[in-house]
């Protein structure tokens, strides 16, 4: 191992992976910023550029920097527009935007920039020293362990619900595994519920539905608020660019937990970067005090702090799967295992010894890269908030443009933006009726994946067997049950507390 590393060592710090990695994230990071590019996309371009280069680490080292770079500024659009173009940054709007709103977007960006570096760097060092071990790990988890971690998912719908609204946010998380329904089935190649609209067939669009839900909304609020109530600084001065010391020492902690719950979280194939960062936004929620959870989704750096962790640790966690058993766990790391492919590299349990110069240099490029991509941020980010700063008869049309050219350019289809017109219309008119439209989004994301899983499952074992013969996936169900149920029961004991001093006095 420590002559591999010596060997990877070598390889990262030659001038040409150098310059791969700082191009890659600099193309990451402005791809990441733009709502509705997400990595994919940049990532599948780029791929005939990589192959060019001849050498197989140059051209994964620079991939690689475009993957987690997109992760790590994905959120500037999420925290200064409300407008999430990536799933592993939704979670990062909750607390993000109402910061910006308060008019600390400066700080709710510096936040975001120091905890995605520790969480990539964190786990980058998991990486280097856990890979080999925890490739065997991941190879426990079939179909139903899987179905059992998208339920987990799902519960953390708990978090997202404010005080009265677990009822509703059930009911939004129901309207979206509904919604997932629509397009092929997992069992059957038929299309379903498309109503006879050929571009129904493969569902509806994360890209589109994101986007109506957060971004075209709150375009619709900036208009129908007063100057006031939209939030930005209004004297023109972007405050607050310096966390404090208390500050600090509140997210410490945060983060610790996250970046190794959003690691392990990455390394199963199929759990990824969103799932890590609802998880670890619902986690946070459920151990903060009382006083605290008053502030999640209201500008909370806790809230903030915790899913920007966890979804770059997950994002370098799910290279182990990838390199060490040539499984991809998300679209975007099926689509490096493509590269690699083109590039006549096998991934697999020999690579580490075959190719130790790839191995290797990729995850010590990880370092290089979260340090390049904070070097390359904290600077920028009082230019970056300045966004703000733009009136709002301006900002309002660049809201807009960017809210229809994600959602076409996802698809690259003129229907995506008859879809992202209703269902904003209707989000909009959630949002009045005071209907939490996180856990819509959350159910859409989870809900292909759960069926996929369910339905495997139900094959492999001939029924629900597997409930009772797989002990992890029980243990997972026990895990989802208490994460719907302690918010409840210490919301009741709350009231009964509240009750009981009030009959007191």
């Amino acid at each position: 191992m420590l002559e591999g590393i010596l060997i990877g060592l070598g390889t990262a710090l030659s001038l040409t992976n150098i310059l791969m990695v700082i191009g890659g994230c600099l193309i990451g990071t402005f791809i990441g910023m733009l709502p509705g590019l997400g990595p994919m996309s940049i990532i599948a371009i780029m791929i005939p550029v990589a192959i060019s280069l001849g050498d197989p680490s140059a051209a994964l080292i620079l991939l690689a920097g475009v993957y987690y770079g997109a992760i790590f500024g994905g959120s500037t659009s999420s925290i200064l527009l409300n407008a999430p173009g990536v799933a592993g940054t939704v979670a990062s709007s909750f607390d993000g935007y109402p910061m910006a709103r308060a008019g600390k977007a400066g700080k709710a960006l510096t936040i975001a920039a120091i905890a995605s570096f520790a969480g990539g760097t964190i786990g980058a060092l998991l990486l280097m020293i856990f890979a080999p071990a925890l490739s065997s790990v991941a190879l426990l988890f079939h179909s139903a362990e899987y179905f059992a971690l998208m339920v987990v998912g799902l519960s953390a719908i708990a978090a997202f619900a404010g005080t009265g609204q677990v009822a509703k946010a059930i009911l939004m998380t129901l309207l979206g595994l509904i919604m997932a329904t629509v397009g092929e089935g997992a069992l059957f190649n038929m299309p379903r519920f498309t109503m006879g609209v050929m571009d129904l067939q493969s569902g509806f669009s994360f890209i589109t539905l994101a986007m109506a839900m957060f971004a075209l909304p709150e375009a619709l609020f900036l208009v129908m608020h007063p100057p006031k109530a939209a939030g930005s600084a209004e004297d023109g001065k972007i405050k607050d660019l310096r966390i404090s010391r208390d500050e600090a020492r509140q997210i410490a902690p945060v983060i610790g937990r996250q970046s190794l719950q959003g690691f392990f979280i990455g390394v199963l194939p199929g759990a990824g970067a969103t799932i890590a960062s609802f998880l670890g936004y619902a986690v946070e929620r459920n151990l903060a005090t009382k006083e605290e959870q008053a502030e999640f989704g209201k500008g909370s750096i806790k809230g903030l702090a915790a899913p920007e962790t966890a979804n770059n640790a997950a994002c370098t966690g799910s290279f182990v799967p990838l390199l060490t058993l040539g499984i991809p766990g998300s679209g975007t790391t099926a689509i490096l295992l493509g590269a690699l492919v083109a590039l006549n590299v096998t991934p697999g349990p020999r690579l580490m010894l075959d190719d130790p110069q790839i191995f290797w240099a990729v995850i010590i490029s990880m370092y290089i890269g979260n340090l390049v991509l904070l070097i390359l941020n904290l600077p920028l980010i009082p230019y970056i908030a300045k966004v703000l700063e733009v009136p709002r008869n301006y900002l309002i049309p660049f809201i807009f443009f960017f809210t229809l050219m994600g959602a076409y350019i996802g698809q690259n289809n003129a229907t995506e933006l008859l879809i992202l017109v209703g269902f904003g219309f209707c989000a909009t008119l959630l949002r009045f009726a005071d209907y939490p439209l996180a856990p819509l989004l959350i159910g859409f994301i989870l809900g292909s994946m759960l069926e996929d899983n369910f339905s495997r499952a139900m094959q492999l074992y001939d029924g629900l067997g597997f409930l009772l013969e797989r002990p992890m996936t029980l243990a997972l169900l026990v895990l989802a049950a208490v994460l719907v149920v302690l918010p409840t029961y210490r919301a009741r004991r709350a009231r009964l507390r509240q009750a009981g001093i009030a009959d007191g006095d």
